[in-house]
């Protein structure tokens, strides 16, 4: 295995900016279709940067298997390219989010990173193992509409039809192997006996309607396990909390990676 090559994309602010963020995508998003909106409202305090999963957006096709450490690392060398002298926090959804626990047990650059929708162990391997086979078989097309019922909280997708229709059409255009081999990576993912060894401040943010990793999930990240970590629920969100609430999210990680201070 080797560390992916990911692309990087700037969503708001600029090298100007006095702090740097890096978003991080879930599974079969891009990360342009899930956190701009969420870049525009902290454009004043951050450049907000993201990154996309191998063959997802703008990142190119996975070329071999990788692990979320190998993305982690990936993740530290870029932003260790564009952070300079500034401070550096770090976000991630899902996938994005395990990433997080990973960063945060080998931080870097970053001294901030938030956990968004995720978990230490997401799901069971052969689960993962199972949606590998099916999507390489198949194509990501088969995965949209389970993902319509699963991604968003009840509602969401009447109040906001846009864009929930570009997040399942990133998924539908995300290149089939490397979904799988993401799926894999996911399969080995299980950091709960490390996290006692995590080194930055720590946000764990679930929503409240996430059937894909309930807040009682997401909450064994905080319970006894991390040191320095906190717990923040958005309420009326599923599994994607900055594309369906944004101004929640901007709030929240603005107040964690700044501490309250502009």
């Amino acid at each position: 295995m080797a560390e992916p090559d990911l692309t990087a994309t700037r969503l708001a602010g600029g090298p100007e900016s006095p702090r740097l963020l890096v978003v991080g995508p879930s599974l079969g998003t891009s990360v342009e279709a899930l956190w701009e909106a969420t870049a525009r409202r902290l454009v004043y305090d951050f450049e907000v940067v993201g990154w996309d999963l191998p063959g997802h957006g703008r990142s190119k096709p996975a070329t071999g298997p990788f692990t979320v450490g190998e993305l982690a690392a990936a993740v530290r060398r870029l932003a260790a390219d564009v952070a300079g002298d500034r401070p550096a926090a770090y976000a991630g959804v899902s996938l994005g989010g395990a990433v997080a626990l990973e960063l945060a047990l080998d931080p870097g650059v970053f001294t901030a990173v938030a956990c968004i929708a995720s978990a230490a162990k997401i799901g069971e391997p052969s689960a993962w193992h199972e949606r590998a086979a099916l999507v390489r078989k198949a194509g990501t097309s088969v995965m949209v509409s389970g993902s319509s019922e699963r991604w968003f909280a009840p509602g969401f997708l009447m109040r906001d039809p846009a864009t929930g229709t570009r997040l399942l059409l990133s998924l539908a255009d995300a290149d089939k192997d490397s979904y799988a081999l993401a799926c894999e990576a996911l399969a080995d993912f299980d950091v709960r006996d490390r996290l006692a060894d995590a080194t930055v401040p720590l946000l764990v943010a679930p929503g409240d309607q996430d059937v894909v990793i309930s807040p009682h999930t997401a909450r064994e990240i905080t319970a006894d396990r991390a040191p320095n970590s906190s717990m923040n629920v958005f309420t009326g969100c599923g599994h994607l909390p900055p594309a369906e609430d944004p101004d929640a999210v901007a709030r929240a990680l603005n107040d964690f990676a700044t501490g309250g201070k502009r």
